[in-house]
C-alpha cells in the first residue's frame, strides 16, 4: 500500500529553480508570443517586449517576496487567502488554472505546428497536441519530476539554438527595423504588449513550487530575478531578428522557421523546429507540474474536491490527472492565437491579485518598496483595457460558473 502524505519534499536548489523558471518561459513565449506580436506591430515588437518585461519585473518582485514569506504550494491562490480573502484566493487560483491551462494548450498546439513544419504532409494538429499531453502526463506520473537533468538539458539546447538564431540573424543581410511601417496604433501596440506579457509569466512556476524549494526566502527572489533578465535578453534578440530579416513569401509553417529560412544558414531552420518541439514539451511538462500544485492547494482548502488534495508517495496524482484532462479539453480550441489571448486575460487577473496581496505584506516581510506592487497592479489594469472584449466576456462567464460550483461544494461540505 502506498503511503499518503500531505507535504511536498524540499529538494530543489537555486540552480534547479532558475532552470525550472527558464524551462517554463522559453517555449510558447519565444516560439509563439513574439511571432504573434511581430505580425501585429512589426518592429514595435521591441519596445513592446521592454514594456512587458518591465511589468513582469514588478509582478515578479511581488511574487518573490510573497513566496519567500509564505512558502506553500499554490502561489497567489495561497497569498490571496492569507492576505486578502478566501474569495480573492479562489479567484487567483481559478485565474491561474485558466491562464496556464490555456498556455499549456498553446504549447501543445504549437508543438503540433512545428511537427507540421518537419513533415512533408499536413498533420492533424489537435490530435497530436492531445497525444503530447497524454504522453507527458504518463511520464510525470512515472516520476519525471525528479529528472532535473532533463530540464537542464532542454533549457541548454533551446538557449543554444536561440543564440545561434540571434547571432546569425544579426550578421545576415537585412534591413533596419522600420518603426514607421504599418501605422501601428496605441491600442494594437498595447494589445500586443499584453500577449507578450504572458510570455514572461513562467516565473510563476517558481512561486507555485515554493513548498518544494530549499530555503525559499534565500532561493526564490534571486531565481526569479535571474529568470526574468535572461529571458528578456533572449526575447529582445529574437524580436530584433524578426524585425530586421525580410521574411517574404515562404512555405514555412511558423514565423521563426520562416526567419531561419530567410537567414539562409544550412540546418538552422531544422534546428529551430527541433528546439521548438523540445521547448514546447518542456513548457508543457513544467505547466503540468505547476498547475497540479495549485489544484492540490485548492483541494486542501476545500475550493476543489477533496480527492484532489491527496499525495500518493510524493506526487499529487489526482491533481495531475485532472489538470491533464483540462489541458486536453482546451486543445480542442485548435487556434494558437485564441488560446494565447485567453491566457493573457486570465493571467492579468492573477497578477492583479498578486500585487494586491503583496501590498498587504507586513513591513517585516517586505523585501521591496510598495511602489513596485502598485506599478505592477496599474500595469495589469492598463493592459487589460486593450484585450478584446470577447475574451473578457468568456473569462467572466467561466469565473461565474466556477464560483457557483464552489458554492455548491461548500454547501455539501457543511451538510
Amino acid at each position: 500500500m502506498v503511503k499518503e502524505s500531505s507535504n511536498l519534499k524540499r529538494d530543489i536548489g537555486l540552480t534547479g529553480t532558475v532552470l525550472l523558471g527558464l524551462g517554463s518561459m522559453l517555449g510558447s513565449g519565444v516560439f509563439v508570443s513574439i511571432a504573434l506580436a511581430e505580425t501585429m506591430i512589426g518592429a514595435w515588437v521591441l519596445p513592446a517586449i521592454l514594456l512587458a518585461a518591465a511589468l513582469a519585473g514588478c509582478n515578479a518582485l511581488s511574487s518573490a517576496q510573497l513566496a519567500a514569506s509564505h512558502p506553500r504550494a499554490g502561489g497567489t491562490y495561497e497569498y490571496g487567502h492569507v492576505y486578502l480573502s478566501p474569495s480573492a484566493g479562489f479567484l487567483a487560483g481559478l485565474a491561474f488554472l485558466m491562464a496556464k491551462g490555456a498556455s499549456a494548450a498553446t504549447a501543445a498546439l504549437a508543438f503540433a505546428a512545428y511537427c507540421d513544419a518537419l513533415t512533408p504532409t499536413v498533420i492533424p494538429r489537435v490530435p497530436v497536441a492531445i497525444a503530447l499531453v497524454a504522453l507527458l502526463t504518463a511520464l510525470v506520473l512515472a516520476g519525471l519530476r525528479r529528472a532535473n537533468w532533463l530540464n537542464a538539458a532542454i533549457v541548454g539546447f533551446v538557449v543554444l539554438v536561440l543564440v545561434a538564431l540571434i547571432v546569425s540573424g544579426s550578421i545576415a543581410p537585412g534591413v533596419a527595423p522600420d518603426f514607421a511601417a504599418g501605422n501601428v496604433g496605441a491600442d494594437t501596440f498595447l494589445h500586443a504588449s499584453a500577449l507578450l506579457f504572458v510570455a514572461f509569466t513562467g516565473y510563476g512556476r517558481v512561486a507555485t513550487l515554493a513548498e518544494e524549494v530549499r530555503d525559499p526566502a534565500r532561493t526564490i527572489p534571486p531565481a526569479i530575478a535571474v529568470t526574468i533578465v535572461a529571458t528578456s535578453l533572449l526575447y529582445l534578440g529574437i524580436g530584433w531578428v524578426l524585425a530586421r530579416v525580410p521574411l517574404g513569401e515562404t512555405e514555412a509553417a511558423t514565423v521563426l522557421e520562416a526567419a531561419a529560412l530567410a537567414i539562409g544558414y544550412p540546418g538552422l531552420a531544422l534546428a529551430v523546429a527541433v528546439a521548438a518541439l523540445v521547448a514546447m514539451a518542456g513548457v508543457l511538462l513544467n505547466l503540468l507540474l505547476g498547475l497540479s500544485r495549485v489544484v492540490l492547494a485548492m483541494g486542501r482548502r476545500g475550493d476543489a474536491p477533496s480527492a484532489l488534495a491527496g499525495l500518493r508517495g510524493d506526487q499529487p496524482v489526482a491533481a495531475i490527472v485532472a489538470v491533464s484532462l483540462g489541458i486536453a479539453g482546451l486543445c480542442l480550441i485548435g487556434d494558437v492565437r485564441v488560446a494565447w489571448t485567453f491566457s493573457a486575460v486570465t493571467v492579468l487577473i492573477y497578477y492583479a491579485v498578486t500585487n494586491l496581496s503583496a501590498l498587504r505584506l507586513p513591513p517585516a516581510h517586505r523585501l521591496f518598496p510598495r511602489w513596485i506592487s502598485w506599478a505592477g497592479l496599474a500595469g495589469c489594469a492598463g493592459l487589460a483595457v486593450f484585450v478584446p472584449l470577447a475574451y473578457w466576456l468568456w473569462a467572466t462567464l467561466a469565473v461565474v460558473i466556477f464560483f457557483l460550483l464552489r458554492g455548491i461544494l461548500s454547501k455539501r461540505a457543511l451538510r
